[in-house]
């Protein structure tokens, strides 16, 4: 009897011992775990930081091509203005393009006549 009694123990000696390493290695796992999550979600803050900072930057670079066209707009239509006023003063190049003007012009001219004696 005792030794069936010594039996038991020892075998619910080795069954804690057993548990305790198990219990101790789940605990590992939970701390690595733990870590990597908070090593994500630190990546994950720094990620959206950028993101946000990328899309100010994107923002502001359109702004900035859209001012960058209408500049460049503006300069095409003081140059043809400058054609235009060159092939009327007397310059030889362009008097084709300077007589199509004056054409749609006059067009424009006769509609909105038009129009106002309707």
């Amino acid at each position: 009897m005792k030794k069936e009694l010594f039996s038991r123990i020892r075998y619910v000696n080795f069954v804690l011992n057993a548990l305790s390493l198990i219990m101790s290695e789940l605990v590992k796992i939970v701390d690595s775990l733990e870590n990597k999550v908070s090593k994500l979600l630190h990546k994950l803050e720094m990620l959206s930081e950028t993101n946000a900072k990328l899309e100010n930057e994107l923002d502001f670079i359109k702004n900035d091509r859209a001012s960058d066209q209408k500049t460049i707009s503006e300069w095409e239509a003081r140059y043809d203005s400058l054609k235009l006023a060159n092939s009327m003063l007397g310059s030889n190049s362009n008097k084709t393009e300077a007589k199509l003007k004056i054409n749609t012009l006059i067009r424009e001219l006769d509609h909105c006549i038009a129009q106002l004696s309707e």
